[in-house]
Formats: C-alpha cells, sequence, structure tokens
C-alpha cells in the first residue's frame, strides 16, 4: 500500500514537470517569433519610399502618396528596390543587372573608323548636250522633197534628210561649172592666166563646201560640169547614229539661212542631273562613281561618273544640280525618265566614331550614356563631326576603346531619373520654363523625399507644386489661363500664364473667374501641367481676406 502511494506521487511529480516544459517551451517559442515579426516588421519600415511616381509612366513624380486624373494610386519607389535606378552625386546611373537585361541594353565601342557615306539624290535624264546636232542650212532655199519625215526618226551620218531648191545654190554650181572649163580652155595660156582662173574655180568650190554640199555631190558636178535644179542635203554633220529630236521641215516649205530645220542627238550616250542637297554637296566632288537605277528597270543598275558639279543652288529645293555621265549603248535610258542616284563618298582618314543610335539629342546638346561596369552608367555630353549613314564622328567627350550604350539608352532615360543624373555635367536639363509671354523663368528645383539627405538619395526627376489662383479663360487650344500666386520652391513670383490640362475634365464645373488651387508638374522640359484643380470654397463678403 505504501509502495502504491509512491507510484502514485512519483507520476504526478512528473506530470507536474513536463506541464511546466511545456508551458516553457511554448511561451520560450511564441517569444522568439514575436521577435522575428518584430524583426521583419522593422525590416519593412527600413525600406524607405524614395517618391511615387506616376502608374501611367509619364514624367511625373510626387513625395507624397496622391492619384492620378484617372483616381489611379501612384506606385511608391523604395530605396534599392526594382523600381529605382539611383544615380549618384557624381552623375552616374546604377541599374540592376537584371533591370539590364530586361531592358536589352547593348553596348559598342566607341573605335577609329572611316566614314563611308552613300549620299542619295533624285535625278532625271536628259540628253547629252555635247551630242546635239542642228540641221540649218546656210543659204535660202524650198524643200521640194523630205527623205526623214517623222520625230524620233534614227538617222546616219551622211543620210539624206531633204532635197532643196535655191537660186543661190543653182548660181554658185554654174560658177563652178563655168571656172572648171575655164581651166581647161587655158591650158595652154601663160602661167599667170591659168593660175587666175585656177583661183576662181577654188573659190567656187569652197563657197559650196561652204554651204555644207557634200564632197560627193561636188566631185560629180566637176566631172559632169551640169548645173542641176535640186541638191540633196546629207546628214554629214550629224554623229554616227542619232535621232531625230525636233523636226521642223516641211515639204514646199521655204526656209532663211540659219533657219534649224532637224534637232539630231546621239543617245549612246546620256547625262544624268541629280539634284543634291546643300548639306551634301561639300562630299560630291568630279570624277566620283555612281549608281543610278531607273524605275523601269528596277532590275538593272547603272554605273556613272559625276562629270560636273554646277556652281548654282536652287533657291525652292536647297538642292545643286549635279551632273553624270552614262553609256547607253541599248538605248535603255530615254531623256526625261526619272532616276535615284547613290554616290558613294569616304573620307580616307580615320576619326573617333559611335553609332549614331548612341546618340541621345536633346535639342541643345548630345548625351551619349558610357557604360563603366556592369549596370553602371555615365552620362556624357559629346561633341559630334561628320556622319555616315551608320556612324557619327565624335569631336570630344568620348576616348577610343569607351564602351556607349547604343540600344535601350532611351529606356535607361527613362528608368533611371536621367535628368537627375544629368545635373552633374553642371547644366540643367530642363532649362528655364517660359511664362504666358515667352519669357524665361527660373529652372525648377527637383523636390525629393521629405526629411531625406540629398545627398544620399536621387531627387525625382519631376515633382508636383500646390498653388492657389484664379482661373482667367478656357483656351481654343485646349489650354487654361489662370493668375498664380507666388510659388518660392520654383522661384516664380504670381503671374498670369497659360497652362496644360492633364485631364479636360479637371475643369469640369468650374467657371470662369473662380478661385481655385491646383498643383502643376514639369511633363517634360518647359512643359508645365496640371494634374490637380479644384475650386475653393466661396469666402464671406465681409471676410476681410476675400479676393485672391
Amino acid at each position: 500500500m505504501k509502495r502504491i502511494n509512491v507510484m502514485v506521487a512519483g507520476a504526478l511529480v512528473a506530470a507536474a514537470v513536463v506541464a511546466a516544459g511545456g508551458y516553457w517551451w511554448g511561451s520560450q517559442r511564441t517569444e522568439d517569433r514575436g521577435q522575428r515579426t518584430e524583426a521583419v516588421a522593422q525590416k519593412e519600415s527600413a525600406r524607405k519610399i524614395l517618391y511615387y511616381r506616376n502608374p501611367m509612366g509619364l514624367p511625373d513624380t510626387s513625395p507624397t502618396p496622391k492619384k492620378d486624373a484617372m483616381g489611379m494610386d501612384y506606385v511608391p519607389v523604395y530605396e534599392g528596390g526594382e523600381e529605382q535606378a539611383a544615380s549618384t552625386g557624381s552623375g552616374q546611373v546604377n541599374i540592376s543587372v537584371e533591370k539590364v537585361q530586361k531592358l536589352g541594353v547593348k553596348t559598342e565601342q566607341a573605335a577609329m573608323r572611316v566614314l563611308d557615306k552613300t549620299v542619295r539624290a533624285a535625278g532625271r535624264v536628259e540628253v547629252n548636250e555635247q551630242h546635239i546636232h542642228n540641221i540649218a542650212p546656210k543659204f535660202e532655199g524650198w524643200i521640194e522633197k523630205l527623205h526623214v519625215k517623222t520625230t524620233g526618226e534614227p538617222v546616219k551620218k551622211g543620210q539624206a534628210l531633204f532635197d532643196v531648191y535655191s537660186p543661190e545654190l543653182v548660181s554658185a554650181q554654174r560658177e563652178y561649172a563655168i571656172a572648171v572649163q575655164g581651166v581647161a580652155a587655158l591650158k595652154d595660156a601663160d602661167g599667170d592666166t591659168r593660175q587666175s582662173m585656177q583661183q576662181l574655180a577654188d573659190a567656187s568650190l569652197l563657197r559650196l563646201r561652204n554651204w555644207d554640199i557634200s564632197e560627193q555631190q561636188v566631185k560629180e558636178l566637176a566631172k559632169s560640169g551640169e548645173t542641176r535644179h535640186s541638191l540633196t542635203f546629207n546628214a554629214f554633220h550629224t554623229p554616227a547614229h542619232g535621232v531625230v529630236l525636233e523636226k521642223k521641215a516641211l515639204e514646199g516649205m521655204r526656209f532663211m539661212p540659219g533657219e534649224v530645220l532637224y534637232q539630231i542627238a546621239d543617245l549612246s550616250s546620256v547625262w544624268v542631273i541629280a539634284d543634291v542637297f546643300e548639306q551634301d554637296i561639300a562630299l560630291v566632288k568630279a570624277g566620283a562613281k555612281a549608281r543610278v537605277k531607273i524605275n523601269a528597270y528596277p532590275d538593272k543598275l547603272f554605273e556613272g561618273v559625276i562629270t560636273y558639279v554646277y556652281p548654282t543652288l536652287n533657291p525652292a529645293t536647297r538642292t545643286v544640280p549635279v551632273r553624270l555621265e552614262i553609256s547607253n549603248p541599248e538605248g535603255l535610258l530615254k531623256p526625261a525618265m526619272f532616276a535615284q542616284v547613290e554616290i558613294t563618298v569616304a573620307d580616307k582618314s580615320k576619326v573617333l566614331a559611335v553609332p549614331t543610335s548612341a546618340v541621345i539629342d536633346s535639342g541643345t546638346r548630345h548625351i551619349a550614356l558610357v557604360q563603366l561596369a556592369e549596370g553602371r552608367f555615365e552620362p556624357r555630353e559629346v561633341r559630334l563631326g561628320g556622319r555616315s549613314d551608320n556612324y557619327v564622328e565624335v569631336l570630344g567627350g568620348l576616348v577610343e576603346g569607351e564602351q556607349v550604350v547604343v540600344a535601350a539608352n532611351f529606356l535607361i532615360d527613362a528608368e533611371s531619373n536621367l535628368k537627375a543624373a544629368l545635373g552633374g555635367l553642371g547644366h540643367a536639363h530642363g532649362g528655364a520654363a517660359p511664362d504666358a509671354k515667352g519669357v524665361a523663368q527660373p529652372a525648377t528645383e527637383h523636390a525629393g523625399h521629405t526629411g531625406q539627405d540629398a545627398a544620399e538619395q536621387p531627387k525625382p526627376t519631376a515633382v508636383g507644386y500646390q498653388t492657389e489662383g484664379t482661373l482667367n479663360a478656357f483656351n481654343a487650344d485646349g489650354t487654361v489661363s489662370v493668375t498664380h500666386s507666388q510659388i518660392k520652391a520654383l522661384g516664380w513670383p504670381g503671374m498670369t500664364m497659360d497652362l496644360a490640362l492633364a485631364n479636360p475634365s479637371l475643369v469640369s464645373g468650374i467657371k470662369i473667374g473662380s478661385a481655385i488651387s491646383f498643383e502643376i508638374v514639369e511633363r517634360k522640359p518647359g512643359e508645365w501641367v496640371i494634374t490637380k484643380l479644384q475650386a475653393k470654397p466661396a469666402v464671406p463678403s465681409g471676410d476681410p481676406h476675400t479676393g485672391h
């Protein structure tokens, strides 16, 4: 009996010990869980919010939570978070490696290159003026018969053009025939007499030749001694092969000395007159080769040589004519055809160059993003020189071997708050903001997170500024005219100016002349937009502070 009591007492003691241990272990576990929860809460609270960005991706940020014109909440950007691309105090931009990969950033080395450029110009096919011949008889006469009757008809050298009757021609033939007969009759006379008659015969023959009578006809006239009523006028002055560009000759018509009856041209070689833009004319030199494409023959490429750069400029098109000479043995190129000309020009010396996509043109200066390390970039202002189709010469701002961003540099600009980084270059990125009359006002300040050291945290590119004023008018271009009070943060005095609206519904129900409070944001350099606007409650007329 005593032994049983001892066993019961031992069991009770053991149960008490187990219960006490379980209570201690459970309380310890609860305490650990509470400590971990508190640590997580402290870690979460330690993540500082730098600013809030526009949910639609607009360059609009705020140091405090807010909603956009459509009622969407602004997205918080945490320190060191995915949303942030911090810019250091030295003007460098840091982006996480994951973000760089997502953006598809590509770089290329700044290197010494020969800038080959293709100058492109529109042109037209024209007749080679050196191969044009006009048929204009040097005597008066009548056309009795035409042998070449149509425009565009091919003509060969020496081919008969028309039969002509001319009293002057008949008289000249008669004089020559008599002189020839006189020379024959005076063969036994003294030397002076024979020489005088021979000179008369030679003068008559020279007269016929000067009138473009063919040598064959002259020989026949000398041989027969007969005067012909009409002669056949031959095209012995024409090119070897040509076509009739213009024909004025008609059967039975009378013509005067020097009157053009035919215009014949050789089209085996033609000109292409290309209109080169003024900005490219310094690159074009005589002797350079060019390629010509004709719409009628898309599968053919014609080669030509620049023979002349004209000394005049067309003020209407700001172009300079450039002449090319092209061989046309098959006659494919016809005058007035439209041509596309490509002239390859190159500078023999190498220059430091980067791809054209590596340069961001802000309108007033040129910026290139230099990759210093993986995920670390530095914006540089560069001076540019000549350009080719794909590369641009860099005169300053880069050195050979540096890696520049050639793809996604605009995305880096949007992601990394590049405006703040460019402030390290010593210039205001956006410049001065103009007032309603276009007068430049002091540049804006970028407000950072409240209570945050500016040396440690980046300032957002654009923030909202609260002010009060009066709604003056609704402008036809969608802007509104407002008179606002002084904005100390911007250094603006009270003034009247035209501002754009982020959403036209902001002024719904608000009358002209109403006192308003509103918020403005710099959407892009120099462009200020009202993002929030509301009418102020009416103030009793007895209030001494009535009015703006």
